[in-house]
Parts: C-alpha cells; sequence; structure tokens
C-alpha cells in the first residue's frame, strides 16, 4: 500500500496515461464513472485486487464490479444471453451492472467474485472512464472510492478524505452526474434487482418485456451494495423527519426550510445527484444526527430510499 500521498492526476491525455500507467504497474488508482468514483485495479492481478480490499477495509466476502471499455469486452468475461444483449443494448453504456455467469477462462483474480461463480460487469457512460479503459487495454475491478461501509465518493475530495496515502491516485473528473452507484440486474436466472440505482426498476421490466423480479431482504450476498450497513455518514440518521430536531443536521426534500436540500423543486434525479455530496457536508459539519426530509418511493426515490435506510442500518 502506498506510504506518500495520493497523486491527484488532471483530466487530460497525460493524466489518463499516467493512470494507465500504474494500473498496469498494480496500483490502485481512483476514477470518475458517471455514478461515483470508483477505486480500480486491474482485475486480473490477484495483487492488486487484494490491494483494494486491503485500502478499503472491504469484508472479502463482498464481491466487485467490474468495468469494461465495450460489450465485445464483456462477452469474454461472463457466459452471455439473448437477455444481456437486450438489456446491454438498451442501457450500455451507463449506471447498470449485469450480473451474470463467469466464463471459465476469464482469467480474471478470483477475488473478484468473493467465491461466486457469477460477475459483475459494467460499461461505464462518463467519457473519462471509457478513455482510461481504453487507454489501459484490459478489464477493471472498481468499488466505490471510499472507505468501506462510508459515504460514496462524488467529487476526488471526497475520494481523499478517507483514501489519501492508501492509494497511488485519483483521476481528477470533477462532480459525477448521477451521483448514485448502479443498478445492478441479476442474470444468471430469472432477471432480478438486486440493488436500485440510475435505471428504474419500470425501466428495466419495459426492456425485458415483463417485470422484473425483486431481492429478498434476507437474501444471501449474491453482488456488491448488498450489505446492511453502508453508505454511512459517522452521524447517526433519522430518516423520514417530519419534523425538526434542536441541534440536528437537516437534509430536505422539495420546498422547506432545512441545512441542505436535495432538490427544493422537488425533482428526484436532481436528489440523487446530490444525495452522497450532500451527506459529507453534513457529517464534516459535526452534527450527531442528521435527520432527513420523506423522500417518494417511486424512480430515482427507490434508490434513494435504498442507500438511506442502509445509511442509517445499525453498525
Amino acid at each position: 500500500m502506498p506510504d506518500t500521498p495520493t497523486l491527484r492526476l488532471p483530466a487530460d491525455e497525460a493524466g489518463i496515461a499516467r493512470a494507465a500507467e500504474l494500473l498496469r504497474a498494480g496500483e490502485l488508482v481512483a476514477f470518475p464513472t458517471e455514478t461515483v468514483y470508483g477505486l480500480g485495479a486491474d482485475a486480473r492481478n490477484d495483487a492488486a485486487v487484494a490491494g483494494i480490499y486491503e485500502a478499503k477495509g472491504r469484508p472479502s466476502f463482498n464481491p466487485l464490479i467490474v468495468h469494461v471499455p465495450s460489450i465485445e469486452h464483456a462477452k469474454e468475461l461472463v457466459e452471455w444471453s439473448g437477455t444481456a444483449e437486450n438489456v446491454a443494448r438498451a442501457f450500455w453504456p451507463g449506471p447498470l451492472t449485469l450480473v451474470l455467469p463467469i466464463r471459465w477462462d476469464a482469467g480474471l483474480s478470483d477475488r473478484v467474485t468473493a467465491g461466486l461463480d457469477t460477475l459483475a460487469v459494467r460499461l461505464p457512460a462518463a467519457p473519462l472512464a471509457r478513455e482510461l479503459l481504453t487507454a489501459f487495454g484490459g478489464p477493471l475491478a472498481g468499488p466505490s472510492a471510499n472507505r468501506s461501509g462510508r459515504i460514496s465518493p462524488t467529487t476526488a475530495d471526497h475520494v481523499l478524505s478517507t483514501l489519501d496515502g492508501r492509494i497511488a491516485a485519483v483521476l481528477d473528473g470533477g462532480p459525477c452526474k448521477v451521483g448514485l452507484e448502479s443498478t445492478i440486474l441479476g442474470l444468471s436466472g430469472r432477471p432480478t434487482l438486486l440493488r436500485p440505482g440510475g435505471i428504474s426498476a419500470e425501466q428495466l421490466s419495459e426492456a425485458l418485456g415483463h417485470p422484473v423480479m425483486r431481492r429478498q431482504d434476507n437474501a444471501a450476498i449474491s453482488a456488491p451494495g448488498q450489505t446492511a450497513s453502508h453508505y454511512a455518514p459517522r452521524a447517526r440518521m433519522r430518516l423520514n423527519a417530519a419534523e425538526w430536531r434542536e441541534g440536528e443536521a437537516r437534509l430536505g426534500f422539495g420546498d422547506m426550510e432545512c441545512d441542505l436540500n436535495l432538490s427544493p423543486s422537488g425533482d428526484l434525479e436532481e436528489a440523487a445527484a446530490n444525495l452522497f455530496a450532500h451527506l459529507h457536508l453534513l457529517d464534516a459539519s459535526g452534527a450527531k444526527i442528521i435527520a432527513v426530509a420523506p423522500v417518494p418511493h417511486f424512480g430515482a426515490g427507490v434508490a434513494i430510499n435504498d442507500r438511506l435506510s442502509r445509511a442509517a442500518a445499525p453498525r
């Protein structure tokens, strides 16, 4: 693990080339996607992937998403299907991860799948992520670039707040646009929504031509981001707050008085993009409790409420 301050690389040709060079050398480099910043490592390098778990303090049973530069690259790693092709054509590149049976000849580190016989794979939409993947020339394991269980990073500063000195570099591409981790769709059996995110269940159902199944809350971990306590600030969380209490940091939604507002106009997409950044700011205020106004439970609100419930879960 690096013992020197983490490099902040610019989002230009030289910065991308340096990031790819470090990754080829087995180092860890954080990079921006449209969802959140990912902590990249060569998915074929066992020591590099082990470094992700060490830097994050991530449990070894929690698998990793692998980012690829094209659908063709994904097909080299997983057992592709007609359903996967249809869904990928509808939503890739974009904030959707597909979980499929891993190919026996995928050539990835066993640590990527955490012992499962499936692989979570994604083709990101962010141009900078695509350029890095192309320059690197291979698959990148890339969970969120933060200490395990903490608030996900949507800026390079968020990355450095918990990983400075623990990783080689961060490629600074500015704020992430979507702001929530990708939707995860399981395709190793009947299509099942394993984690809500930037693509809604309704959108998936329309692409599939039938309703998508939902993962049961007590089901075993089968994809990243399923641990009960996750995305958590240091402060305790109070959700669905109908009124504010003295001393709380107030996170609002819609037209209301508060300290920070996810979306004054009640726009769920705007709220999703602001969620983690606002939690970072309120947590830095030193408040012991963050109270959150109710967020409607449809569209992007499903993913927002999923992240809030995990942030508020017992630790």
